[in-house]
């Protein structure tokens, strides 16, 4: 279970309830608090909490976004960016907030492409499973000096 106590919007979680209880009665005898129970929603992130696992999304946070910025209603891409473009200061597409100071049409894309992107993924979430043996897999995307403007490195 993890639950949302209000000290300064402190989060905490626990596996047991007894161990979660445990814990707020010892912050009870040292603090002013409150216990506002299960969490579901905290700092744009939506917690559904099951039986055996916990999911965790920001679906709400992007669908708000997309549909700032009216592109609800665009079709969905499949990548945040084409693989085969770069953005550069003049033409083509890279990171958008590079190009703030001198945006071009081709940065205007990209952030359209981008908002397509999370339009079609806004439902994906991370599934935390009690019980399993977790496996962490990483991934690097090395850019081999990526950057058109300057041929340095744009991924550090």
């Amino acid at each position: 279970m993890i639950a949302q106590i209000y000290v300064d919007d402190i989060v905490f979680g626990g596996m047991s309830d007894r161990m979660v209880k445990h814990f707020v009665g010892q912050m009870q005898t040292e603090l002013e608090m409150s216990m506002v129970g299960e969490l579901t929603y905290f700092l744009g992130l939506q917690i559904k909490q099951m039986e055996d696992s916990t999911f965790m999304s920001q679906s709400k946070y992007a669908k708000n976004i997309v549909k700032k910025f009216g592109m609800d209603n665009a079709s969905h891409k499949r990548t945040p960016a084409p693989t085969h473009q770069k953005l550069s200061k003049d033409e083509g597409v890279g990171v958008c907030a590079r190009y703030q100071v001198e945006p071009k049409a081709s940065h205007l894309n990209q952030v359209k492409r981008i908002l397509k992107y999370v339009n079609g993924t806004s439902d994906y979430g991370i599934l935390y499973t009690n019980g399993s043996n977790p496996v962490l897999t990483g991934y690097c995307d090395a850019d081999w000096a990526g950057s058109a403007d300057d041929r340095k490195s744009t991924s550090g």
